[in-house]
């Protein structure tokens, strides 16, 4: 494999060449609403309160998305009183606008439950600390109307952050559509100015802030499903999935959850991860990771906690063991 010339942030480190302290993330195999719900549990103690799930809603047909009968599942038996919360976009589509974004919202079936376009009436800014490219950011004035914050995360690939984790959901998607996304994406008059390690560390920067601002009171769960290397932002026009489900994985720290994504894509058979693998090496995607590090957002070391098989721990190899072939749709 081709590692692409960087600051060093964009080479893939294996789990025997990382230091430090172990964080727990929680991994099975069931891809459906039982499956999601089982996962919850284990992560569910920060959740108090009144409650945001920050979910990327889509473009308008996505056929990617999380399924919506998972996600309601979820919140009428586990979450009753919780919100969807978003914010507008940052290039003129369907969601631009907070009238159009509610009529996309409705289109791909978010109507079980309350939906908060976050930057709908304003924007507030909270501090980044200890940021290289800013002191503060600016997101929805809605995100401080809630007590905390579970990030329900579709994983796949980005056509500029190489991956989309948690760490994309909450650093673009918390971002107000119109002031916050511009710090992170433009640049000398170009709207879309920043890329590569640039854009992984102001993406990064972005979602220190909200997690700084829930402290205790956020957790992350990632669905490996419906893999592409496109974002859901591209809706229909997302690139075919060629990339084999794997399953979901929860985890109360977000560079831990993000990094087990990673790692179980690389170990995946050859034949399978090697569009997704080439997506995130190509965009430097991997910096998301080493800055997250860096700033002090989590542990790149883990144990995988198989809740299928009575909690024995696993590695990334044997979570993905029996994996092979291209995609195929399942039931959704």
């Amino acid at each position: 494999m081709k590692i692409m010339p960087g600051t060093g942030g964009d080479t893939y480190v294996p789990m025997e060449d990382r230091t430090g302290d172990e964080s727990i993330v929680y991994f099975t195999r069931d891809r459906s609403p039982e499956g999601l719900r089982k996962i919850y549990q284990y992560v569910k103690a920060p959740i108090t309160g009144k409650v945001g799930v920050k979910l990327h809603t889509g473009e308008a047909h996505g056929p990617n998305i999380i399924p919506r009968p998972w996600v309601k599942e979820l919140f009428e038996k586990d979450i009753p009183d919780a919100t969807i919360i978003e914010t507008n976009t940052f290039y003129d589509g369907d969601r631009y606008t907070t009238e159009n974004h509610r009529k996309t919202i409705e289109v791909n079936g978010w109507t079980f439950a309350p939906v908060d376009i976050m930057d709908e009436e304003g924007t507030i800014t909270l501090p980044v600390e200890g940021g290289k490219w800013f002191d503060k950011m600016s997101h929805g004035s809605h995100m401080l109307n809630y007590d905390s914050m579970l990030v329900l995360t579709h994983f796949k690939g980005h056509t500029m952050g190489g991956f989309g984790g948690s760490n994309k959901n909450i650093g673009i998607g918390c971002a107000d559509g119109r002031i916050g996304k511009a710090w992170i994406h433009a640049k000398d008059g170009n709207d879309w100015g920043v890329n590569t390690e640039e854009l992984m560390e102001k993406i990064t920067e972005s979602t220190k802030a909200t997690i700084d601002h829930f402290k205790d009171h956020i957790t992350y769960i990632n669905v490996m499903r419906n893999m592409s290397v496109s974002c859901d932002c591209e809706g229909t026009q997302a690139e075919p999935v060629v990339t084999p489900d794997v399953g979901i994985l929860a985890s109360t720290d977000i560079l831990a959850v993000d990094q087990a994504c990673v790692d179980l894509v690389f170990a995946l058979p050859a034949e399978s991860k090697e569009a997704l693998v080439e997506r995130i090496i190509t965009r430097h995607g991997l910096r998301q990771l080493s800055y997250m590090k860096e700033m002090k957002m989590g542990n790149d070391r883990y144990r995988i906690i198989d809740i299928d098989n009575g909690d024995v721990e696993i590695t990334a190899q044997q979570a993905v063991a029996g994996i092979s072939g291209k995609w195929t749709p399942d039931q959704y």
